[in-house]
């Protein structure tokens, strides 16, 4: 388990923010096919000057881009298609990548079914796929995160809720592999959230979730008012997570999430925390206006 111990490791070293990080919006994406519906770090770019950045898209017909590589630079962002190898999902809504296992990435669709790819230059091939465990009535998850400590592995995952009457429901479970590559999940522990913004009868209470590297728990909340918009979102301090050694997975949510940032006019999706610093990348999936990605410091430890 070395390999989950130098993740952890790598996830708080100190580092200088990632250049982009200028608190500004910067489109990469036109229209409803190529909003950012999840964020996962691939790494520096060679003179560490920007990072790559796998960003998913919540296309639901064959042959529509599911997968995207963003470069992202202080004043540029580019972004180039990445082939799907592999039976088609449906709605991909996150991505992570798989600590210690370079190259190798859990995506996760809105009905729970997850897919382990290979990536490799510009095609990822399916591993694997296979559904989450304990899905709940009426769940529809936009959220995934790999959290790796004392040598250990586990997930979050959340149902995203859907304004006063439904809360988010945020799942966690030790997480191991099968020799053949098959994520296999342990005990599941749940916890309900409410977002402390927006308060809108359609607030999705989760749209995403990262970890830093002390464990906490950051997350994005959106209100979506069709594909028009309006739109409204904001980013929160949630809680903390903590994997002890024999993988015993607890969470606790604060009483009262503090909010890091709003963001009005703009659906966020995806929330990645940058190793080597304290920014966390947000990117939008803006419906019809197409999707945004902008820096800001939200993963201090």
């Amino acid at each position: 388990m070395a390999w989950l111990t130098a993740a952890t490791a790598l996830l708080t070293m100190p580092g200088t923010a990632p250049a982009g990080a200028d608190g500004t919006w910067r489109k990469v994406g036109g229209d409803a096919r190529s909003g950012v519906s999840g964020l996962a770090y691939q790494g520096r770019t060679g003179n560490g000057a920007g990072v790559h950045v796998l960003v998913v898209h919540d296309n639901k017909r064959s042959g529509q881009q599911r997968l995207s590589r963003l470069t992202h630079r202080e004043g540029s962002d580019r972004i180039s298609p990445v082939t799907w190898d592999g039976p088609e999902p449906v709605d991909l809504e996150a991505i992570e990548a798989i600590p210690g296992m370079p190259g190798e990435y859990l995506a996760l669709t809105g009905r729970g079914i997850v897919y382990r790819l290979k990536v490799t230059g510009s095609t990822a091939t399916v591993v694997d796929y296979s559904p989450l465990p304990a899905i709940g009535e009426g769940d529809d998850f936009e959220s995934f995160e790999l959290v790796a400590q004392n040598g250990k592995l586990a997930a979050l995952w959340a149902d995203r809720g859907a304004g006063a009457d439904r809360p988010a429901t945020l799942y966690a479970a030790p997480l191991t592999f099968a020799p053949w590559g098959q994520p296999e999940f342990g005990a599941v522990t749940r916890r309900a959230y409410r977002a402390a913004y927006p308060t809108d009868d359609g607030t999705r209470h989760i749209s995403d979730i990262s970890v830093t590297g002390s464990g906490r728990i950051i997350v994005s909340s959106a209100a979506d008012a069709g594909d028009d918009g309006p739109f409204d979102s904001a980013v929160s301090d949630a809680g903390r997570v903590t994997v002890s050694a024999a993988g015993r997975v607890g969470v606790k949510l604060a009483a009262s999430p503090t909010v890091l940032g709003k963001f009005p006019q703009y659906k966020i999706e995806g929330v990645e925390c940058l190793p080597g610093s304290a920014d966390a990348l947000l990117g939008t999936d803006d419906e019809n206006r197409g999707g945004y990605v902008r820096a800001m410091a939200f993963c201090r430890a």
